[in-house]
């Protein structure tokens, strides 16, 4: 798990969409989740409810433009 703390755990979500990118299937929807989850962790300093929120807002907005 030291490379969770290194890498920062914040980024997490922005490497899992690069990967689901171009994986193809679903990576819209999924990749727009984990943007959604990195913006709105941001957003609100570090918030559970604010990366949640973030990843729920973007997983729809993925899906709609994956579409």
């Amino acid at each position: 798990m030291n490379w969770l703390r290194h890498i920062g755990a914040a980024r997490v979500p922005l490497v899992i969409a690069v990967f689901l990118a171009a994986a193809g299937t679903g990576a819209c929807t999924l990749g727009g989740a984990a943007a959604g989850g990195y913006v709105g962790n941001k957003a609100t300093n570090g918030s559970a409810v604010g990366t949640v929120g973030g990843a729920v807002a973007g997983g729809v907005i993925g899906h709609e433009l994956g579409k």
